[in-house]
């Protein structure tokens, strides 16, 4: 039975966001909260960011405070993606005198992004109401049937619907997309603003002019430019992830994006080590398991790597699965001409290996084997999934012609996608032990670190894109005995088998991708995403490693 909470009925604060994205009154009335909402917490790590101000200038400091201020302007806009009536909520209790049940209250919306819990397969933790599969970016109750229904008969709008900047809302029998830079312009102009402030700060002339290129992409939606200036970017001491790039809260068509954000500063000891990988993308492209005409040549490409520490996230970064690395931006024509950047986090990383990975890797897994599980060999895992993002196929060749593969695969891609950097990462290992690159002996160590991570992934369920992705990993490679569940509880990694079953998962992936068949995407996923109720029943009596690490950040977080 849900326990009651009342919810500050009586405030009159008044949401700053646009009419497009008003919520209801519904929250100024009793609502619903589950009862084990202390519990459910409890699942999260607080962990400390650290920030060391005195390694920088005044000047940098300054700069750094610039580039706080244009994410937490994209972080309100993420909100109203998200959720917008559940960010009425939030910003209701924020006003109000809070009670210990309004604190924890807030505390699971700012992990959640709103009212709905990533680890119990967003089922709402608040109210009753289900999560809207498009969430904010679409109108209450449209389906993707209907939509591809209207731009039959509407054909000249299917750009403007179709487009990743555009937020879909009814215009009597009518659909529109409106522009993200008219719907969210209220925060654009002063995040573009606080990035112009930020490039006049800078002793940087490329990131000063990437940053000034972002900044007019924040108000026309073309990213084109700033992107190709970011990748571009050669070593800088300070970068940052500002821009709508993932889709992971389109339940719809799977190409609305949302914003995300992150202020990174340079690690260089930590990037220095990864130029053994870097040197050898364009190989591990040519070694795939997939059609020559299928995998473009990635020779000549720079392929930048760079390990940050992140003082700041916002965005799709900040709430829901706290990211280690991340591998942008996605827009296929910058593929095919530059490649990708890929980032890593390293005080995330270090969080997250210490307080959840090797903890439940000891719990669940064969105790030798769990031994062999490392943080080395988890950072390596990460490096390969990032690179992976940014190998395979550009595009998918499909019946009616060439198309993007978001497009073609819609709502199964962010899972397909996930899936696919983990299982070809595991195969561009292997490829690189085999050609002498990484040494044979750490072979073990590199496979038990990624299935001690699958543990940790898939405690988020399946109505999480990575959750869905090693879901569909672990019981792929249970059924293929390359995983299995020995008579003490323990799972146990078969390393004989494990080099050939990726390879074939790796090649089914990818021709899933090449292809852009949907339908075989779908059931793929539909046969393998279910938790299997011997796991479900081991990682429920682990109660006490945390699911996931809540990030305490230098700079607070100012959500309006």
């Amino acid at each position: 039975m849900l326990a009651p909470v009342i919810l500050i009925a009586q405030s009159t604060h008044k949401p700053t966001h646009t009419p497009l994205h008003q919520g209801t009154s519904k929250f100024a009335k009793p609502q619903y909260v589950i009862p084990d909402l202390a519990e459910r917490l409890a699942k999260y790590k607080q962990v400390t960011i650290p920030f060391e101000r005195s390694r920088l200038s005044s000047r940098e400091v300054q700069m750094v405070d610039k580039l706080v201020e244009a994410s937490r302007d994209l972080d309100d806009i993420f909100w109203r993606q998200s959720d917008p009536q559940g960010l009425d909520l939030y910003l209701r209790l924020q006003k109000s005198a809070p009670t210990k049940k309004d604190v924890e209250i807030r505390r699971f919306l700012m992990i959640n992004g709103g009212r709905f819990d990533l680890t119990n397969d967003n089922k709402p933790f608040l109210g009753q109401q289900p999560m809207p599969p498009g969430r904010g970016l679409y109108p209450d109750g449209l389906t993707r049937e209907e939509l591809e229904k209207y731009v039959a008969a509407h054909a000249d709008q299917k750009d403007e619907l179709y487009s990743p900047y555009t937020v879909i809302r009814r215009n009597g029998d009518r659909l529109e997309g409106i522009p993200y830079h008219i719907a969210y312009r209220q925060f654009l102009i002063p995040a573009a603003k606080a990035l112009r402030d930020a490039a006049d700060l800078s002793d940087d002339k490329a990131f000063a002019e990437f940053l000034r290129l972002r900044a007019d992409a924040f108000l026309s939606d073309d990213y084109y430019k700033s992107d190709l200036a970011w990748v571009d970017l050669n070593k800088p001491k300070f970068d940052v992830i500002m821009a709508p790039y993932e889709t992971y809260l389109d339940g719809v068509l799977g190409v609305k994006t949302s914003y995300g954000a992150a202020v990174m500063i340079r690690n260089e000891s930590e990037s220095a080590k990864l130029a053994t990988y870097q040197q050898h993308v364009p190989e591990i492209q040519d070694a795939l398991p997939l059609a020559p005409e299928d995998r473009p040549s990635k020779a000549g490409q720079p392929s930048p790597m760079e390990v940050m520490d992140t003082p700041f996230r916002g965005g799709d970064l900040r709430h829901g699965y706290q990211a280690v690395a991340d591998n942008l931006p996605n827009d296929a024509r910058i593929h095919e001409q530059k490649g990708t950047k890929k980032l890593f986090f390293k005080n995330y990383m270090d969080a997250r290996v210490n307080y959840v990975i090797l903890p439940l890797a000891r719990r669940i897994m064969d105790p030798q084997q769990a031994a062999q599980a490392t943080a080395d060999g988890y950072m390596a895992a990460t490096v390969m999934h990032e690179i992976c993002h940014g190998l395979g196929p550009a595009y998918a060749r499909t019946g009616s012609g060439k198309k993007d593969i978001r497009e073609a695969i819609a709502d199964v891609y962010p899972g397909l996608e996930e899936a696919k950097a983990d299982v070809v990462g595991m195969y561009g290992l292997k490829f690189l032990i085999d050609k002498g690159v990484l040494p044979k002996e750490r072979e073990q160590e590199y496979y038990a670190s990624y299935v001690a991570g699958i543990f940790r992934t898939v405690r988020f369920g399946v109505g999480e894109a990575h959750g869905r992705a090693e879901m569909m990993e672990f019981n792929y490679l249970s059924e293929q005995k390359a995983v299995t569940l020995d008579a003490s509880g323990h799972y146990h990694v078969d390393y004989a088998k494990m080099p050939e079953r990726i390879a074939a998962l790796a090649k089914e992936l990818l021709e899933q991708e090449a292809t852009g068949d949907r339908a075989r995407a779908a059931a793929w996923f539909q046969k393998y995403d279910v938790m299997p109720g011997d796991l479900k029943s081991r990682l429920a009596e682990i109660r006490d490693v945390p699911v996931d690490v809540d990030p305490i950040q230098p700079f607070p977080d100012k959500v309006q």
